[in-house]
């Protein structure tokens, strides 16, 4: 780099903060209680997030308040771990969490996240952890002492600014997913279970927003069922009745004697867990890999386009839809795999938004087996009951479904383009070697 970096004292350049040693009572809505969970390589994961009461977020901020441009880190079990605060969230630490604030203006706060998460700093944590019988910690008395390496601040700014560009744009795309998704959900629930266009032709209305041809698909009128009020034509069933000669329609994975441990290797079949299939995606970080030695006796088990994947054991009820990314993976005994021979019967993408709705899933939580460990079999998926428009509009469902996942599809390949690149760039700038005109130059031809 073109500028001097010199070496000082992390309790020079920031103040250091941790959190209450305790756990408030947790409410659905709220100001946001930050638990360890919600730092994921180098951001905050927000999609899952505990609540407190605002009574108790009082209590619990009495040491510090987070604030936009505070980086929070782990000091227990899952060290090196930290994000930092964005604009307009209001949170409070959670166990296990402390904070740095800059309190030097030679320091910008986003460079002290990178630095953080690079290597040499990373390093230090390693050697001043403490190892205890349970947990692994950062002594938070001796971080004060622990050294970082600073350049000028217009170079902090330069590399924050670069890091900051991509993971803003990151961001961006996983937003825009959001939406997506969320598009996605509302058609399934103002078709499927609203029954708005229903309603709006029986009502001698057009309904809104749905080009003729699909419109017409409705039919204008309800009939009573055992389960209430449905469109009239409709019926409700299960895979047990539709399919009730194939017996590979829903299988379970391999266990037991068919896959053991040793059977994993570097390179392989990714091997999908219960871990790996979370809020209807498959969750690629951590996928264990089947060596090749073994995939031949396990073919019957490797996944196919529109198969869905079904998690049986723990958390039960979670479930993805296979898509070309993940067709040739292969399921685990900790999950069932639905297989639909006959898309003219039954489209799968329309299954995988019903497994996916709320209320379906509280029903397999109802009926899961066991009490410590709740389980499910593959009887029990084939007899669930779920609600059948006709093949046609479950077509016209599923070309929308698609449309808008070939969106989301290519901004997660963009995510994973950008984030690896990030990760490239980081400890190369952070340590200096790599200058900064140089990096934006790369940057440039990337976005």
């Amino acid at each position: 780099m073109e500028d001097e970096w010199r070496v000082c004292r992390l309790g020079d350049v920031v103040d250091i903060f941790d959190g209450p040693h305790a756990t408030p009572r947790k409410i659905d809505a709220g100001p946001i209680f930050l638990g360890i969970s919600n730092l994921a390589n180098g951001r905050l994961g927000l999609t899952s997030t505990a609540h407190l009461s605002e009574e108790d977020y009082i209590r619990w901020t009495r040491r510090v308040t987070p604030q936009e441009g505070d980086v929070v880190f782990s000091y227990e079990t899952r060290l090196g771990e930290a994000a930092i605060i964005p604009a307009g969230l209001k949170c409070c630490l959670g166990r296990r969490m402390g904070l740095l604030r800059t309190k030097s203006s030679h320091l910008d706060s986003r460079f002290l996240l990178y630095t953080y998460l690079g290597a040499e700093f990373q390093e230090t944590i390693r050697s001043r952890t403490v190892h205890g019988s349970t947990v692994d910690r950062i002594p938070l008395v001796e971080m004060p002492d622990f050294p970082i390496r600073l350049p000028s601040l217009k170079t902090q700014q330069a590399i924050a600014c670069i890091l900051g560009t991509l993971d803003d744009k990151i961001e961006l795309n996983r937003r825009m997913n959001e939406t997506l998704e969320g598009i996605a959900r509302a058609i399934f629930k103002s078709w499927f279970v609203d029954f708005d266009p229903v309603r709006a032709k029986a009502s001698g209305e057009q309904p809104p927003g749905l080009a003729p041809h699909i419109a017409d698909l409705f039919p204008d009128a309800f009939e009573t069922s055992e389960s209430g009020e449905i469109p009239r034509g409709w019926m409700r069933t299960s895979l047990k009745r539709l399919f009730p000669l194939d017996s590979n329609c829903v299988i379970t994975g391999p266990f037991g004697s068919k896959l053991h441990a040793s059977d994993y290797r570097e390179e392989g079949v990714p091997l999908l867990l219960v871990k790996n299939v979370v809020n209807g995606a498959i969750v690629e970080d951590g996928v264990p890999l089947v060596g090749w030695h073994k995939v031949p006796e396990l073919e019957r088990y490797r996944l196919k386009l529109g198969d869905i994947v079904f998690t049986r054991v723990g958390a039960v009820g979670r479930s993805a839809y296979i898509y070309p990314r993940y067709v040739g993976w292969m399921i685990s005994g900790q999950t069932l795999r639905v297989s639909i021979s006959d898309w003219d019967i039954l489209h799968p993408r329309y299954l995988a938004s019903v497994f996916q709705y709320p209320a379906f899933i509280a029903m397999v939580e109802s009926h899961a087996l066991g009490t410590t460990r709740p389980s499910l079999n593959t009887n029990i998926l084939k007899s669930f009951e779920f609600l059948y428009p006709p093949p046609e509009l479950q077509l016209e469902y599923a070309r929308i479904v698609a449309a808008l996942n070939e969106r989301r599809l290519a901004n997660l390949d963009q995510i994973g383009t950008l984030a690896t690149l990030r990760d490239t760039l980081l400890p190369r700038l952070i340590s200096g070697e790599l200058r900064v005109p140089d990096a934006e130059r790369i940057v440039r031809r990337k976005l």
